[in-house]
């Protein structure tokens, strides 16, 4: 039986031609710099993202932190979303290694930090207070492409204070096919972006951090001491070079089961499907309270794994395709309805 997996989009498997591509792989000694496939990576990524170059890094929480590191001075402050990933699963990262503090502020619903809260909290030129330097957002936040004009209004306060914007663009390309874009026009506010090549792409390892040549020079230093330079990176590299050529348009596919998921699951009474506008690959739902580890249980025995507890993030990627879908939709409609 197939194992269908919800869990999020980092589960999926690398192909056989992806396997075939890794294993051919030119490389060389990345922390010399002399990595091939790294540096075609890291040149046509940066391309790609129009930004003036780009950094490897083994994950999303290392390329975060190399960002913040790279903005941020010990004593200086970041202003975040309570609910963002650079926050909140990131372990505390930039206050434990950077003395960096965090702002974090209350998130609306479609992922966006409210103007008028931002401007309240910058801190004033004083020495009492530790410096306001960054700005971070997350796009897509829990699957929600942000909005097109919020990323202008946004770039504008930031520039009125001085302050760098930072995105942390894990799903940066699914927001980009969400709104039929170039991703070079979502990154195109930001100062630096994050970029997993891990998660909807497909990738087995691997993200890029984006910015200017000089801000990836300090960011390179960070990488360093982070214990995040690596040898003969390039055969992760090659992955990330394979998934951004055949990976990116073919997210549309996700999207589209994604919406075929929901408006299955919101036809079971039992259910409170979250209806979310700029949604992408992700579902929310929730199941009674009573259902929790039982009903994992059946899904489970089904072929289907779901998260543990009653809100549920279903997320789709390269491997559920629509078949899969009526399966899962089957594997509920049993518990539920019989």
């Amino acid at each position: 039986m197939k194992v269908i997996d919800l869990r999020s989009d980092t589960v999926t498997q690398p192909s056989q031609e992806l396997r075939r591509v890794m294993s051919e792989a030119v490389v060389g000694d990345d922390v010399y710099g002399e990595d091939p496939t790294i540096n075609r990576l890291e040149r046509q990524a940066a391309e790609m993202v129009g930004k003036e170059a780009a950094l490897f890094a083994a994950t999303g929480t290392q390329s975060n932190l190399m960002g913040l590191l790279a903005h941020c001075q010990r004593g200086d402050e970041y202003i975040v979303g309570q609910a963002a990933h650079t926050y909140r699963y990131e372990g505390g990262g930039a206050a434990v290694l950077g003395s960096i503090q965090p702002q974090p502020i209350e998130m609306e619903p479609d992922g966006t930090l409210k103007i008028s809260t931002i401007k309240n909290v910058v801190k004033p030129d004083d020495f009492h207070f530790a410096r306001t330097r960054l700005i971070c957002l997350e796009n897509t936040h829990n699957g929600m492409a942000l909005p097109m004009d919020y990323l202008t209004e946004v770039k504008r306060c930031a520039e009125s204070f001085g302050l760098a914007l930072h995105c942390d663009g894990a799903r940066i390309f699914n927001a980009a096919v969400k709104h039929q874009v170039a991703v070079k026009e979502l990154a195109a506010p930001f100062d630096s972006i994050s970029v997993c090549l891990s998660k909807g792409l497909g990738a087995p390892a691997g993200a890029l951090l984006f910015g200017s040549e000089l801000f990836i020079k300090e960011a390179r230093k960070w990488r360093k001491m982070l214990g995040g330079g690596m040898r003969q990176a390039g055969i992760l590299g090659a992955a990330g070079l394979f998934v951004l050529e055949h990976n990116v348009d073919r997210l549309a596919d996700d999207h589209e089961n994604r919406a075929t998921l929901q408006r299955g699951l919101s036809l079971i009474d039992e259910l409170t499907v979250e209806t979310l506008q700029n949604q992408t690959n992700m579902v929310f739902v929730s199941i009674p309270k009573g259902a929790d580890g039982h009903f994992q249980q059946h899904m489970k025995e089904q072929g289907v794994l779901v998260p543990e507890g009653t809100r549920l993030r279903l997320v789709t990627h390269l491997d559920i395709n629509a078949a899969d879908v009526q399966t899962v939709l089957s594997a509920f409609n049993n518990y539920f309805n019989t």
